[in-house]
């Protein structure tokens, strides 16, 4: 990741928050971020400046209820501060800053997970 042209954080085999599910001993998808960690796995965990958008009532989202800029910044410190605790490598860049992110997708899989608010599960 970089921010003007100048890296700022980078992470091996693991996770890129979006979402990057690790293989177990067995091929299978279905390692924990806490299970991963125990085999290296990382985390690059990207701030990003809309957090939060309500589209419940239109197509256009509503960012009324999104936390601001201090308020997000120590939020996403907390996040990053109980992935560390838990012994998990964590890089961020820089908060608030404009960032770009290159991904290298290890496999043919992208997930998308849907969950119904209505359905109770």
């Amino acid at each position: 990741m970089s921010v003007d042209g100048c890296e700022v954080g980078r992470c091996g085999p693991g996770f890129l928050v979006l979402l990057r599910i690790m293989s177990d001993a067995d091929g299978k998808m279905n390692l924990s971020l806490a299970d991963s960690s125990a085999v290296g796995a990382q985390v690059l965990a990207i701030s990003n400046f809309t957090v939060y958008g309500d589209a419940s009532k239109s197509r256009r989202p509503s960012f009324t209820k999104s936390a601001g800029f201090d308020q997000g910044q120590r939020l996403f410190e907390l996040f990053v501060d109980g992935l560390r605790a838990k012994g998990i490598g964590v890089e961020t860049g820089e908060f608030g800053a404009d960032m770009r992110v290159q991904l290298v997708n290890d496999g043919p899989v992208t997930l998308i997970v849907d969950v119904d608010a209505g359905s109770g599960t």
